[in-house]
């Protein structure tokens, strides 16, 4: 405040002294005279007192200034050099990332990699099962094909009979024995696997003796068909279902004293075929 009162104070004398000089000039005592009659006039007694005190606060106002801009200034250049320093950390860090990014995606093209393979084996294992099993189920399919239908003779005709025990019949005139589980020597059906299967017999002959024939299983009578009558043709059939185990075998037998007759016409048959395989659990609960 005191050094702004000092300033004005100069430009106050300052313009009345050019004033003078435009009027008409004045000498230099009068100009002092002025001075000092404009000092008196403005500036009370006092005012020697506050041009010194004014000129002192400027001396101190400048000495106290400048080492504040040279602390500010020494301020200043110490964060700048701080910050420079935390510019280089920062730069250090970014690139020390940038190196951690390269590392994750080399690591993470080679997991896609590892993957992409991983899941080719896969593939090609399951393709590899697949193709297993559909094989192993088109070979269970074959395996369950099975099916036979035979007539008594292969040509001509003639009499089977009788016989005073009974006999196995072998009927020679094969029409269908798909899976082969039939032999037509023998006259043997031989179960390939466990299941249900059907089995059927046709019997024709002659009045007089008796037709006669009837279902065997391991040995064991399962069902028979029989016609007797004195004179003229006879005929008779039967069927059975019956759950086999692999390996079970069923023929037909002729009966005890009976005969039967046939022809390129074949009237004797056996037939046989599989309804549908059965698991061991379903043959328990059976």
């Amino acid at each position: 405040m005191k050094a702004l009162v000092c300033i004005l104070l100069l430009l106050e004398t300052f313009v009345f002294v050019v004033q003078q000089q435009v009027d008409g000039g004045l000498n230099e005592n009068e100009i002092s005279q002025q001075i000092s009659s404009e000092d008196r006039r403005q500036n009370p007694p006092q005012t020697d007192t506050l041009r010194a005190e004014a000129s002192t606060d400027s001396q101190q106002y400048c000495n106290l200034g400048i080492p504040d801009i040279h602390a500010a200034l020494r301020e200043l250049t110490a964060s700048i050099t701080e910050q420079k320093g935390n510019i280089r950390e920062l730069t250090a860090t970014v690139t020390e990332q940038k190196e951690n990014i390269r590392a994750l995606e080399t690591q993470l093209r080679e997991q896609q990699t590892f993957i992409l393979e991983e899941l080719k084996k896969k593939n090609d294992e399951i393709s590899n099962v697949t193709l297993s099993q559909v094989e192993e189920l088109r070979k269970e399919n074959r395996d369950r094909e099975i099916a036979f239908s035979a007539g008594l003779m292969e040509s001509g005709s003639g009499y089977v009979g009788p016989f005073t025990t009974e006999i196995t019949i072998t009927y020679r005139n094969v029409f269908t024995n798909i899976g082969n589980a039939y032999n037509p020597v023998t006259g043997i059906f031989t179960a390939p696997l466990k299941g249900a299967y059907m089995f059927r017999v046709t019997v024709y002959g002659h009045g007089g003796t008796g037709s006669s024939a009837s279902i065997y299983k391991n040995g064991k009578h399962m069902v028979v068909s029989f016609n007797y009558q004195a004179q003229d043709r006879v005929n008779s059939s039967n069927g059975v279902v019956l759950i086999l185990e692999a390996g079970d075998v069923v023929y037909v037998r002729l009966g005890t004293n009976t005969r039967i007759a046939d022809s390129e016409n074949n009237h004797n048959t056996f037939s046989g075929f599989l309804l549908f395989p059965l698991r061991e659990q379903e043959l328990c609960r059976m």
